[in-house]
């Protein structure tokens, strides 16, 4: 079966997220419909506080809405138990941070070995997965550096070898060049975008950075709890009319 005949990586259907404040509710998101497909890196842009990451906890299986369905490849996982979606948060979900959250006293070839061995992959196999990926990301000189030992750029493409160890189909990046340089910021963008393409993972990637959401290949707003489709107009993000 083509990458394009199979269910979305991503699919969000009328997500609603309610918080409530001692007598007060807040509405965060308000009705959130969103499809990412194999392959698809989509950049949401939002301000801070806007709900996004509340979206990409949600889309994570890291919360339970209110209400609507989070389908991750097709599966739908709102009335699923804990064990459930814990098991397809590590098989199919992977995460990059803002910051690398690498484990300091392992190599950075470790650092990818570990989520695969926690998987059930033999140590083996894992070894491998992990130097085939440090390797496409021009890291293979690395592989026996701890993570104090790695420039701030060289730490977060560990990360995203890492998010990508377990095949996953989907990849949530809250921020992931946040806490770089421009120049630095501008390589992992083009390495993550990359390895998004190569892979056949779908992307969502929450971002101020106007650079990387110009190179995903869709971008959108979340503005008071709603998705909006969105483009860069002149250095500016705006709203599709």
């Amino acid at each position: 079966m083509s990458k394009s005949t199979l269910a979305p990586a991503l699919q969000i259907n009328d997500l609603i997220r309610t918080f409530i404040n001692l007598d007060n509710s807040i509405e965060v998101l308000r009705g959130v419909n969103l499809t990412i497909k194999a392959g698809e890196s989509v950049a949401l842009v939002a301000p801070s506080g806007s709900g996004k990451s509340t979206l990409l906890h949600l889309a994570g299986l890291l919360e339970r809405p209110t209400s609507g369905e989070v389908m991750i490849d097709g599966e739908a996982t709102s009335s699923q138990n804990d064990g459930e979606r814990t098991s397809i948060r590590g098989g199919k979900i992977g995460f990059i941070y803002q910051f690398h959250h690498l484990l300091p006293g392992f190599s950075a070839l470790e650092n990818i070995v570990l989520p695969q061995l926690i998987r059930g992959v033999s140590e083996s196999a894992a070894r491998n997965r992990a130097r085939e990926l440090l390797d496409q990301l021009g890291l293979a000189a690395r592989a026996d550096h701890r993570p104090a030992r790695l420039s701030g750029g060289e730490q977060q493409r560990v990360a995203i070898a890492r998010a990508l160890a377990n095949r996953p189909s989907l990849i949530l990046a809250d921020e992931p060049t946040g806490n770089l340089d421009a120049a630095t910021a501008s390589q992992v963008t083009a390495t993550l975008l990359a390895r998004v393409k190569d892979s056949g993972v779908a992307a969502l990637i929450a971002t101020h950075n106007i650079e990387m959401a110009a190179a995903a290949d869709r971008i959108l707003m979340l503005r008071e709890g709603i998705i909006i489709d969105a483009k860069i107009q002149d250095g500016k993000l705006i709203a599709k009319p």
